[in-house]
């Protein structure tokens, strides 16, 4: 028995020996990839609602060359902005193959989606990653430069029947009162298509809704969730069961308000400076010269929320500001351009802005003033 068992030791042994001089096969090495050459079939497009469908654009470039089959390679095509860095670019996955393509449809959501407007060119910036499916090896193309222009879809929400907006809630200043008529300073004021906004003072709690007209609570527009989306932003529509919240992360105080229906979206933004009611203009382009309490006709009407105008024969060769408290040099109010532009402002801890020139014609003027833009018209009537 013994002798047995040393036997079979003995040929164990030997066995693993043999084995373990077997020769193993090298192990294979796979070549890291060239970068791939991205090219598009346009370097511009502007579509129009019946291309909907159609393919306006198509993408295509080489291989990048791994060692492995090319249906085991996997390719994102990224697409962002001009001043975008591609990390938070809107992707395509494609596998295995060298092309794609966008139908005019799904080109339109990408600038619609980026907030650019309709029929107006925006330039996106558009490169390749290659790699293997794990992801590994990942190489880039070059980048290449597409302009193109978002064609008009109809709003996610449809505009309000009155073209106009009022708040109303009890985180405003306003309480939930609704008269008949409503006041200029509650009323949002368009700022394009399918834009309203305005300046509001919130109390940091209560709600708030938006009202087609006073005296009228069944057109509102409000939220479907009064805690989701937050009170900062989030999406609305028209007769949601809840009201706006106002709980906003920064408290009471004023807030920048604006609705999107293109997108069925809004945002709450707070401002450091009160939205005053009033509005003056002063200097020696007016007839009552640089005083800081003008004459009751240098005063602006309020239109909407925001907005100011005002009609004045001009001094040619003068110059103005605005000032929005008699009887005080700030806050104020000025411009370098003669048609107006973007105003520069001095609440009373910085520079003056510029006074602005007057028009070189004699004449009749509309000033138009615009806080939420913080821009100025002036147009001859």
């Amino acid at each position: 028995m013994k002798y047995i068992f040393r036997s079979f030791c003995f040929l164990t042994v030997l066995a693993l020996l043999f084995t373990s001089c077997e020769k193993v096969e090298d192990l294979p090495v796979y070549t890291s990839g060239t970068a791939p050459v991205l090219s598009s079939s346009k370097t511009s497009v502007a579509p129009t609602a019946t291309d909907s469908l159609n393919t306006i654009v198509a993408f295509t470039w080489t291989t990048p060359k791994f060692s492995t089959d090319t249906s085991n390679y996997k390719y994102i095509l990224q697409i962002d902005t001009a001043n975008g860095s591609f990390s938070k670019a809107v992707t395509k996955t494609i596998t295995g193959a060298l092309s794609t393509s966008f139908t005019a449809k799904e080109l339109n959501v990408i600038l619609l989606n980026y907030g650019f407007a309709f029929n107006a060119p925006h330039d996106l910036y558009i490169r390749l990653l290659a790699s293997y499916k794990n992801n590994n090896e990942p190489v880039y193309s070059n980048t290449i430069k597409l302009t193109a222009s978002a064609y008009k879809v109809p709003p996610k929400i449809a505009l309000p029947a009155t073209q106009r907006l009022f708040i109303t809630g009890g985180a405003t200043d306003f309480d939930w009162t609704n008269p008949g008529v409503m006041p200029a300073i509650r009323e949002l004021t368009r700022l394009d298509e399918t834009t309203w906004g305005g300046i509001f003072h919130l109390s940091g709690n209560s709600a708030y809704l938006l009202l087609q007209q006073g005296g009228n609570w069944d057109d509102k527009y409000s939220v479907n969730n009064s805690t989701n989306p937050t009170a900062e932003a989030g999406s609305f529509n028209f007769k949601a069961p809840n009201d706006f919240p106002a709980n906003v992360a920064g408290g009471a105080g004023w807030y920048k308000m604006i609705y999107d229906f293109q997108q069925g979206k809004y945002t709450v933004t707070k401002v450091n400076n009160a939205l005053s009611p009033d509005l003056y203009i002063t200097g020696s382009a007016t007839g009552g010269g640089w005083r800081n309490d003008p004459p009751a006709a240098q005063k602006f009407t309020q239109v909407t929320n925001g907005v100011f105008e005002l009609t004045i024969a001009f001094v040619p060769g003068g110059e103005y500001k605005f000032l929005n408290t008699s009887g005080q040099w700030q806050p104020q109010f000025g411009g370098s351009s003669a048609t107006g532009g973007t105003f520069g402002a001095n609440y009373g801890s910085s520079s003056d802005p510029a006074n602005i020139p007057a028009p070189a014609v004699a004449g009749n003027y509309k000033i138009t003033v615009n806080f939420i833009t913080n821009t100025y018209s002036v147009v001859k009537i």
